[in-house]
């Protein structure tokens, strides 16, 4: 949807209804019908949304729809930010819904993920009722300063907005952290939580938001770091390493918990430690994110700078171009696939997309072919490489 005139002005709840009033005198009616957050695709994909008239803003107040047919071929147009005050109080009237039902309802754990690819396999993988909240958000990348603040959050999404070649709408990705934000907030006392991570800077980062969110719950929580338990259970077997929760099936999950479940939670202290070593990363204004060392006990979040991998990727240019009897355009896809195949770390593919423009950008590459995303275009180096 596109904007076509002004966001909704009022709005009125006659439960399992909400109504929404627009500069234009139209109402929109939306109906709940179940109790899970939504996105602004859902609004506009869930069929969940009607259009009615009325003759002035001042017949809102007493407007139902059940007195009225909807209008039929009408288009509204709307903006991201249209739809994300929509989502708001929808997710808040779902939320008000929740809150009774969830003593009734209670699952028997919550179990916190970064990635929505680990969060369904966990939810294939371990028995219910359980409740799996997946954060969809890459933490090793991006500015993390005042997080989960409103003001960190915009300045986050601006951030990548302007940077990161992500595959859906930035507006899609920034519901969805609300919306696992509000999933969070939900959690009931006395309900053990499990937070799965690897040694990696993407879920160690998140391991330490998911703490401070966490930090006036008295649940007991626990620790699944998935990188020691594919070693202790699995690695002798077959010699891999797996530094990603994401890339592990829903069989390896479920024998990781099985064996683990009854670990000790947590002490004060040691939560303490992570809310302290959150409290630093969040006055930061860095936008990449390594990990270190690769075990716990040693392992860190190291900070480095915004180009720390440009050099490696010229240099699988010049590998690629040394293969070439001519110098000749390389896919970006293909060329960060090899990058990040040859690396012991988790890299950020779209953080290294982004890269690849910024040395487009400075001259260092050449291009062919429209960078709508990293399929769509290749480049070379030039001649003459500007030095980095």
């Amino acid at each position: 949807m596109e904007k076509k005139r002004g966001v909704p002005i009022n709005i009125r709840v006659n439960y399992p209804f909400i109504y929404f009033l627009t500069e234009e005198n139209i109402v929109l009616v939306y109906q709940i019908r179940a109790e899970e957050y939504v996105t602004g695709t859902d609004l506009i994909e869930s069929g969940n949304m009607e259009t009615y008239d009325v003759a002035s803003p001042e017949d809102f107040e007493s407007f139902i729809h059940t007195d009225s047919k909807p209008v039929e071929g009408r288009s509204i147009f709307m903006n991201h930010r249209d739809l994300d005050r929509i989502a708001d109080e929808v997710n808040g009237q779902i939320q008000k819904i929740r809150q009774p039902k969830k003593a009734e309802n209670q699952a028997n754990t919550v179990h916190l993920v970064t990635s929505e690819s680990a969060a369904g396999s966990l939810r294939v993988g371990l028995a219910q009722p359980k409740t799996v909240i997946g954060f969809p958000d890459a933490f090793s990348i991006g500015p993390l300063w005042r997080l989960p603040e409103k003001a960190g959050l915009d300045f986050r999404i601006e951030w990548l907005f302007n940077n990161i070649n992500f595959e859906e709408e930035t507006a899609e990705y920034e519901r969805k952290i609300k919306n696992a934000l509000l999933q969070i907030d939900d959690i009931e006392p006395a309900v053990p939580i499990y937070i799965w991570y690897g040694n990696n800077a993407e879920e160690q980062t998140a391991l330490r938001f998911y703490l401070w969110l966490l930090r006036d719950k008295t649940n007991d929580i626990c620790l699944m770091n998935t990188t020691e338990l594919y070693e202790k259970y699995i690695a002798a077997e077959d010699g891999s390493a797996y530094f990603h929760t994401g890339l592990l099936d829903s069989k390896m999950l479920k024998q990781f918990f099985e064996n683990e479940k009854k670990n000790l939670p947590l002490s004060e202290e040691e939560k303490i430690h992570f809310h302290r070593e959150w409290a630093v990363l969040s006055e930061t204004e860095e936008v990449l994110r390594i990990w270190r060392n690769g075990q716990i006990q040693n392992g860190q979040i190291q900070t480095v700078s915004e180009s720390h991998f440009d050099s490696l990727i010229i240099a699988k240019l010049e590998e690629r171009h040394q293969k070439q009897t001519s110098k000749d355009f390389i896919l970006v896809a293909q060329l960060i696939g090899e990058i990040v195949a040859g690396l012991d770390e988790l890299v950020h593919h779209f953080y290294l997309e982004y890269r690849v423009r910024e040395l487009l950008y400075n001259g260092t590459l050449e291009i062919r072919g429209v960078p709508k995303s990293m399929r769509h275009y290749g480049v070379k180096l030039r001649n003459h490489i500007n030095n980095l």
